[in-house]
């Protein structure tokens, strides 16, 4: 069994590598044209391009790996079927709940892989690329609306409410154009801060720089103005925002790990903002790496089929179009499950749940009638 073992799994590891090697050469020319066309505007260097497109390819990766296990796989049992290889261990005594068996551990360690690449290496490469662009177009833009935060506080009054917004990030990757409402418990607004730039540690102090105050007083005597107007050149304000949270507000999703997606989800429900949004992307980044366990049993059925049921590019181009639908249906069910009002996991495992099926179908009924 050990023969066999190696058989298998060095024939499908070296053809899932030869095909996420071969998208990741698509997509890293991709993106270096892409990031030419934008270093023609921005002035960059043919480096910078080279640098910006490889700091993309572990995302791409992650993204992929599903797609060339299938692939990977269907190529390598399809040849073991045609040239018979596959006949000869099944006669050997592979029995198709081994071989299944034997499969679902490598997809168990194309899982595991996968969860590393999207939790560690392509988080890591997506901020050094965000900084990477953040330096050379001079700041982080974050739309027309910008980044909005939201914290609760006890006071001798009531509970007070804060609405944090920032702009966009400098080239220092320090906070800009940050503004702080506070709220009283009746919905007052009795104070407003402006800064130009700040930092956050991660104690949750903001140091703002250049802050203009406005306060507006509940009770005030007829000589005292309506608002009160200064100004600090340097201020510290104490907040329950810490870097990590205000990071994952800020940052692209894609810079997020599992445990980071799920946290800021936790203080969003907190602080009574709407996230499901981000409960559905924490299951299906959480539920993603299973994926390859799923096309893993996808593949299997392929090495029952005769050889004149079809050549290996024939049911490579299968894989193709099996891999994407998963793709299709994957991105369908997150956007789908957010506007029904679906239980994030569900609408996270659907697609995986629903090919796993299809694939446990398929091998059961080609085992038996074929």
């Amino acid at each position: 069994m050990k023969t066999v073992r190696r058989l298998l799994y060095a024939d499908i590891s070296s053809a899932v590598a030869f095909v996420a090697l071969a998208f990741l050469s698509l997509f890293f020319f991709i993106d270096f044209v892409d990031e030419l066309d934008d270093a023609g505007r921005t002035g960059r260097g043919v480096g910078t391009a080279v640098l910006a497109a490889a700091l993309e390819l572990p995302g791409h990766l992650y993204e992929l790996m599903p797609i060339a296990v299938l692939i990977g796989c269907i190529y390598s049992l399809s040849r073991m079927a045609q040239s018979s290889e596959f006949t000869i261990l099944r006669t050997g005594g592979l029995g198709p709940g081994r071989a299944l068996g034997l499969l679902a551990v490598l997809g168990v360690l194309f899982a595991l892989l996968t969860f590393a690449i999207g939790d560690y290496v392509a988080p890591m490469a997506e901020r050094q690329a965000v900084l990477l662009k953040a330096r050379d177009s001079g700041g982080l833009k974050l739309g027309g609306t910008g980044a909005w935060l939201k914290e609760k506080r006890r006071a001798p009054d009531g509970e007070h409410t804060f609405s944090i917004n920032v702009a966009g990030t400098g080239a220092g990757g320090q906070l800009a154009g940050i503004r702080i409402f506070e709220f009283d418990a009746d919905g007052r607004l009795v104070a407003r801060i402006e800064a130009a730039e700040g930092r956050v540690d991660a104690n949750g102090t903001w140091t703002l720089q250049d802050a203009s105050i406005a306060r507006w007083p509940r009770a005030r005597s007829e000589d005292q103005p309506r608002v009160q107007l200064t100004r600090e050149s340097r201020l510290e304000w104490q907040s329950s925002l810490t870097a990590s949270t205000v990071a994952s507000a800020v940052l692209p999703l894609a810079t997020l790990t599992t445990a980071e997606l799920w946290r800021y989800s936790a203080h969003l429900g907190d602080q009574e903002q709407a996230n499901e949004r981000h409960q559905i992307l924490f299951w299906k980044k959480a539920l993603y790496p299973l994926a390859c366990l799923v096309m893993v049993a996808l593949a299997l059925p392929f090495a029952y089929l005769h050889a004149r049921a079809g050549g290996v590019s024939l049911k490579v181009f299968g894989g193709i179009m099996l891999g994407i639908a998963f793709v299709l249906l994957n991105n369908l069910a997150g956007h789908v499950g957010l506007l029904r009002g679906w239980t994030p996991w569900i609408a996270a495992a659907m697609p995986s749940g629903l090919f796993l099926m299809m694939s446990l179908a398929a091998f059961g009924w080609l085992v038996r009638y074929r």
